[in-house]
């Protein structure tokens, strides 16, 4: 996994249009107004965290979860989550130590992230199921918690999501990968932070179960580069296919020309897929 960098968010440009009329001198056409993501603060006693939301009272919630070293503005990038508040209430948030919330306690494991995903959720939900959209590690933490909290989701997309058959190291791969980040980044980043969990986590997600049967989308990333072999791809495709154990709903889109950022390289795909997950749920 590699840190990418952030872009800025464009929510969006409003222009007043102005036109006359033989009846009238001038007409001033009706303006929708610009969605804004509103920004606040989750107090989980410990720490608190950014999250930015539009909230008008949908049946269900979205809520985004970024990968490792993003925060929510990487949702940004075509106004994705601003697009997804057409039809539902969505939250996006910054995970500990990631751009606007603050540090958190450690260990910063899944087990950690996916229970403070659950405080976020509790912010906003108001007793209405979610439905929680993930990338790479974000895909672990999403699963973690609709594993322990069933009842509680609607449905997932997991967006390129790591995966614990694809992503084992050896105890030496760990320490270099941490210090990689470690060197770049500093040790309070939470990307910093997060890498040096990396082993525990693939490992417990090995132990974790199936997902409860919700409806299920799985985005895979099948560029092949210098980076990423043919081989490596058909490896990684089937083991996101292993999602669908114990799942009655599991839609499986292939993105060949989309590497790991799926949101930077194909944001058209994403969009379109979670519109079309959204329109289907009951």
């Amino acid at each position: 996994m590699k840190m990418y960098l952030k872009l800025n968010s464009i929510i969006g440009i409003i222009v007043l249009l102005f036109s006359t009329n033989a009846c009238r001198p001038t007409n001033i056409h009706p303006v929708t107004k610009p969605v804004v993501l509103k920004s606040s603060l989750v107090d989980l006693g410990t720490h608190k965290l950014a999250a930015f939301s539009v909230i008008k009272n949908s049946k269900y919630l979205v809520v985004f979860e970024a990968g490792l070293g993003d925060d929510h503005s990487i949702w940004n990038n075509s106004n994705i989550a601003v697009k997804t508040s057409d039809s539902m209430d969505v939250v996006s948030y910054d995970r500990a130590s990631h751009g606007q919330s603050e540090r958190g306690p450690d260990p910063r494991d899944i087990s950690r992230l996916q229970s403070e995903l659950g405080s976020v959720i509790d912010a906003f939900a108001n007793g209405r199921k979610v439905v929680l959209i993930g990338h790479s590690l974000g895909g672990f933490i999403i699963r973690d918690y609709a594993i322990k909290n069933p009842t509680r989701v609607a449905g997932l997309v997991f967006v390129d999501p790591s995966h614990e058959d694809c992503s084992q190291l050896t105890q030496a791969d760990e320490d270099a990968f941490y210090n990689s980040w470690l060197t770049a980044w500093g040790p309070t980043n939470g990307g910093t932070l997060e890498a040096k969990e990396w082993k525990n986590d693939v490992d417990y997600m090995g132990t974790v179960g199936n997902l409860p049967d919700v409806p299920v989308v799985v985005l895979t990333a099948m560029s092949v580069d210098a980076s990423y072999s043919a081989t490596f791809r058909q490896a990684w495709y089937a083991a996101h296919e292993t999602l669908k154990s114990g799942v009655t709903d599991f839609t499986h889109v292939s993105i060949p020309n989309s590497g790991h950022m799926v949101m930077l390289d194909q944001p058209q795909i994403l969009i379109n897929s979670i519109n079309v997950f959204l329109a289907k749920l009951p």
